[in-house]
């Protein structure tokens, strides 16, 4: 890690310390990869965020098997809380071949729409990101204002799958061309709820070629908001790279 981004991170780490007193480990987007975590990953961790797309394949039955042996391995993760929000290539999530009981049964946290509170600290979740393609958990840009509105005012943990807008987001269009592709109903109600949400946990754009690095922290002056990208594949291989080992925040 580097010394700019480390120190970035400590800060962050030391401003929402003042509110809580948990260590969340942000993950997202292993395709399934997530065996590769070395064991140290967990150490000290209280709980586990991951922000959706464990699996890869577009076909609900291939994807099933996917996510099975994600959810078998996940649950072997030796931290007391462990969050799961799904993200486009979850398929058997979305037609219910996977349900929130798989996940209970193992011990998981699913969230979709829906909200946890760990020790006074609220968790909120939805997978749905803007439509691009045929893929799971998308809508219209134009019907995610209400998906957004829905998420409570006392949220303190943002879990989604996709980024906000300008945050993070920076990827091709169909054109080849360089645009941020987050979405800005989530934005403006990231900035509603500046006073009180501390994180905003996503995933989805992955490092591209040509492209700086996505994954990571941000954080600006007019918020103490903390948004982080934790994707974890890049070009077909897990990143063992800079944040590799997901982004981590002490509350």
């Amino acid at each position: 890690m580097s010394l700019q981004l480390y120190m970035q991170s400590f800060l962050i780490q030391l401003i929402l310390d003042i509110y809580f007193n948990m260590k969340i480990l942000h993950i997202s987007d292993t395709h399934g990869f997530h065996n590769q975590f070395p064991d140290t990953t967990w150490e000290g961790i209280d709980v586990v965020v991951h922000s959706g797309d464990c699996s890869n394949y577009y076909d609900v039955f291939r994807n099933e098997q996917e996510v099975v042996n994600f959810l078998n391995w996940y649950e072997l993760v030796p931290v007391k809380y462990k969050i799961y929000v799904a993200g486009n290539h979850d398929t058997s999530i979305e037609r219910k071949r996977i349900t929130k009981e798989d996940f209970e049964k193992r011990g998981l946290i699913y969230l979709e729409d829906s909200f946890t509170n760990i020790d006074g600290i609220k968790f909120y979740g939805s997978p749905y990101t803007p439509t691009f393609g045929q893929w799971a958990f998308m809508k219209a840009r134009d019907k995610m204002h209400d998906i957004w509105q829905a998420v409570p005012e006392d949220t303190h943990v943002l879990i989604v799958h996709g980024p906000p807008k300008a945050i993070r987001d920076l990827s091709f269009d169909r054109n080849g061309d360089l645009e941020f592709c987050g979405d800005m109903a989530l934005y403006k109600r990231c900035m509603q709820l500046k006073d009180t949400l501390k994180l905003v946990c996503f995933g989805h754009i992955h490092n591209m070629d040509g492209v700086p690095t996505n994954q990571g922290i941000s954080r600006f002056a007019h918020t103490s908001t903390a948004f982080s990208n934790a994707a974890c594949v890049y070009d077909g291989r897990f990143d063992l790279g800079l944040l590799s080992f997901g982004n981590k925040f002490k509350f």
